[in-house]
């Protein structure tokens, strides 16, 4: 069965870290990009971070970058999303996902997606 499925949220003060995880079945590498996504009340839903299929290339949100960091472990079929120096801005909804291609931070034409998990930074 073909699926993504994320974890690792939580509530943190701000400044704290957080490491998501996403872990993925039913596919080899090379066969999908992936990314995050992040989803805040009453916003609409962003590119967070994307690697693309042969793991050469990352990219990040400008409001992220030096701060977040994504990289996989195809030994153990996880996406990790490593997150430092958090601000409450940060608070959002996080999503995994799995699709052909990175444009900048954004996953194009998505095929999967995780249920989401919840990451609140207090100030």
């Amino acid at each position: 069965q073909v699926q993504v499925a994320e974890s690792g949220g939580g509530l943190v003060q701000a400044g704290g870290s957080l490491r998501l995880s996403c872990t993925y079945s039913g596919f080899t590498r090379d066969t999908y990009a992936m990314g995050w996504f992040r989803q805040a009340p009453g916003q609409a839903r962003q590119g967070v971070s994307c690697v693309s299929k042969d793991d050469l290339l990352t990219y990040h949100r400008d409001s992220v970058k030096g701060r977040f960091s994504i990289s996989r472990d195809h030994a153990k079929n996880t996406l990790y999303l490593e997150m430092n120096v958090l601000k409450p801005e940060d608070t959002a909804m996080y999503y995994c996902a799995a699709g052909s291609e990175c444009s900048g931070p954004t996953l194009l034409r998505t095929s999967l997606w995780g249920q989401g998990t919840q990451v609140t930074v207090s100030s």
